[in-house]
């Protein structure tokens, strides 16, 4: 098979089938869904990062490598006899003609509130239906970043009305973990201060989130900026011949 310019979702597949099959890549061969599991973390990552650099070419090879777990992944269960690329497809794009009927079967939105409010009814009565009782923190991943995962439960309860009222309460939260969290370092007991330390940034990013702030990217952004400014520092102490450890 040579190269092309331009190829369809369709052939995409039938190269994966073949990376699979009888005659194919030995290494492909070998994965398993559980060996896969870090490549598709890795993917992922490097599609954010391709993001926050803003390179529209970048970005697109990233999202090739992402798409192409999600086919691996796909093709895997195929051999097993479960499912295939097209139940995942039609599967995804069910759900999304089922939960927005003010799109495609009734009277549009007023608002993007008011269309994320049918989408979690919808998803709600979909569970009932299966005779599922949907708490209403499910479906936030564990295996996501501790400060994300912290703001999706967040968001959740605040869309049963767990939250509060002004962001002035979620201030003065922060000032009362944080004189909890010097009572802890003061006694000396690592047990309390882990998990006042911890209360202290779940109060941190419940503020943030209360201000319109994505936690995450505030962090990150903050990351990026300590790491330019330190790296600054480091090349300044260089050209007089110095180094960090040696600084004041």
């Amino acid at each position: 098979m040579e190269e092309k310019e331009t190829y369809t979702f369709e052939e995409l597949l039938g190269i994966m089938d073949r990376l699979l099959g009888e005659g194919g890549c030995p290494w492909d061969r070998q994965q398993s869904l559980e060996g896969l599991r870090s490549y598709l973390l890795e993917e992922t990552y490097e599609v954010l990062e391709a993001l926050e650099e803003g390179d529209p070419v970048h970005h697109q090879e990233e999202l090739g490598d992402l798409l192409f777990q999600v086919v691996f992944q796909a093709a895997l269960r195929k051999r097993e006899g479960r499912f295939g690329m097209e139940e995942v497809v039609s599967g995804i794009a069910r759900k999304l003609v089922r939960r927005h009927p003010h799109v495609f079967s009734g009277p549009g939105a007023a608002s993007a509130a008011e269309a994320r409010g049918s989408w979690a009814r919808l998803k709600e009565e979909e569970a009932r239906a299966r005779g599922q009782r949907r708490r209403t923190l499910e479906g936030v991943p564990r295996a996501l970043p501790a400060l994300l995962r912290a703001q999706r439960l967040q968001q959740k309860a605040s869309e049963v009305g767990f939250d509060w009222a002004e962001p002035q309460g979620a201030l003065d939260k922060i000032h009362e973990e944080l004189g909890e969290l010097r009572q802890a370092v003061e006694l000396g007991d690592g047990g309390s201060i882990r998990g006042e330390a911890g209360d202290l940034l779940g109060a941190v990013v419940n503020y943030v989130r209360l201000l319109g702030v994505d936690a995450e990217d505030a962090l990150s952004g903050a990351s990026r900026r300590f790491e330019a400014r330190f790296g600054f520092i480091e090349e300044r102490l260089w050209e007089l011949g110095r180094e960090p450890r040696d600084a004041s």
